[in-house]
């Protein structure tokens, strides 16, 4: 899982964004209420992430960059990638590996870990918080 976690960040870190000009909070999807088709979907949909995944890991984790100038946010924290898998649906690509879950979402955000996994806490959320790199933290949603 954190070697999923550190190449999406490093994917997504490739770009980096410009002062945003559209704001999107998830934190009550990632509160771990939703599937991943409906959590990446909605993002699809309403313009937020890119429509292919930039990155699948063999585990089938796929790594979805925000859209150029769109500012998400994750319980305080700057958004740089979105994470998921939905077994069988046609948005997300299967690896070449071993699954990590049917169904799972997440986001990857600047931020420390015990900062992070504090504001996780504070949203009540049971989403599970993921240290990647310094100040790279991951909050994740496993439905299965």
């Amino acid at each position: 899982m954190k070697t999923t976690l550190v190449a999406a960040s490093v994917a997504a870190c490739a770009a980096i964004l410009p002062v945003a000009s559209h704001a999107a909070s998830l934190d009550d999807p990632l509160t771990c209420n939703v599937s991943a088709h409906t959590f990446i979907g909605k993002l699809i949909g309403d313009g937020l992430i890119e429509p292919q995944p930039s990155r699948v890991e063999s585990n089938s984790i796929n790594a979805f960059n925000p859209i150029r100038g769109v500012d998400l946010q994750a319980f305080g924290y700057h958004v740089f990638a979105i994470v998921g898998y939905y077994e069988g649906d046609p948005i997300f690509r299967k690896g070449s590996g071993k699954r990590l879950s049917q169904n799972a979402y997440g986001a990857v955000v600047w931020g420390s870990t015990p900062k992070v996994q504090a504001a996780v806490e504070a949203a009540h959320s049971p989403a599970i918080v993921h240290h990647v790199a310094p100040f790279i933290t991951a909050i994740f949603c496993d439905r299965d």
